[in-house]
Order: C-alpha cells, then sequence, then structure tokens
C-alpha cells in the first residue's frame, strides 16, 4: 500500500480541575468547544463533535495518524487553558483535570455516540459527571482506583 491510512474514532472525556463550572455561562461554553474542535482538527484528529457541560467536555474525533493520543490531549488542554484565559482575565486560574478518558468507538457506533453527546445537558440533569465516567469505565470493560480518577 503506496500510502498510510488510520480510521480510528474516539470518544474522548475530560474535566476542569476539582470539576469546577468554569464552562456556565452557554456562550463561553460554546467558543470552548468550537475552539477545541478547530484545535483538534488542527491536530489532524478531525473533530466530529464537541459537547459537555459546565464541568467537562466530550470530544467525538477521526484520530490522526501522526500524533499519539496522549499528545493530543495535552495540546487540547494546554492551547484551549491559554485561549480561555487570554479570553477573559477573570478566569486566569482555569485549568484542565490532569487526566482523562479516551473510548474507541467503531464506525457502526459513531451516531449513538454522537447523539449522546450532543445530548449531554439533558443528560446531567439526571447524573453526575462522576457516575457518568464510571458507567462509560464500566461499558468499556476498565477498573478503576477511585482516589486517581478524580483531581
Amino acid at each position: 500500500m503506496p500510502q498510510s491510512l488510520s480510521v480510528v474514532y474516539l470518544h474522548l472525556v475530560f474535566s476542569t480541575k476539582d470539576r469546577r463550572p468554569f464552562l456556565r455561562d452557554p456562550v463561553l461554553r460554546a467558543e470552548m468547544h468550537a475552539w477545541l474542535g478547530a484545535a483538534s482538527s488542527e491536530l489532524d484528529c478531525s473533530s466530529i463533535l464537541v459537547g459537555g457541560v459546565e464541568d467537562h467536555v466530550h470530544i467525538l474525533a477521526r484520530h490522526g495518524r501522526t500524533i499519539s493520543q496522549a499528545d493530543w490531549v495535552k495540546e487540547l488542554k494546554r492551547t484551549s487553558s491559554a485561549w480561555i484565559k487570554e479570553r477573559d482575565p477573570a478566569l486566569h486560574d482555569f485549568s484542565w483535570q490532569a487526566g482523562y478518558g479516551i473510548f474507541s468507538v467503531s464506525a457502526s457506533n459513531l451516531e449513538t455516540v454522537r447523539i449522546y453527546i450532543a445530548g449531554q445537558e439533558a443528560h446531567h440533569q439526571k447524573q453526575t459527571f462522576q457516575d457518568e465516567l464510571r458507567a462509560l469505565l464500566r461499558k468499556h470493560d476498565q477498573t478503576w482506583d477511585e482516589r486517581y480518577v478524580w483531581d
């Protein structure tokens, strides 16, 4: 095969530090989601959808072949933190949690995950971020230690 090809879809989830509601303002939240989507695409990880609520984000993307998952997340967090602090100096203490969750998504399940991310506001009227992440970990057959998941 003369060219390299990667068709890997990922669902990335991460929270603000201590789940502080920095993204409570709907306009700011929409701008952050748009910014993260554009930044992801610039990193060769084409964004399909970015969503979330006041204390966390979900990103559905086609992962590129030229960047590691860890570097992708590190750059998204680094550059978006700088962007939001420049946009609003009152958010000088904004930061993301150190950790994150990345889950694989099959092509046949893309629409289901897209709908899930699009429905975050309604979803979180019934479930906390912590319970949501625990459910995702269970769904993907992962074990975790509560001492190291939340920061």
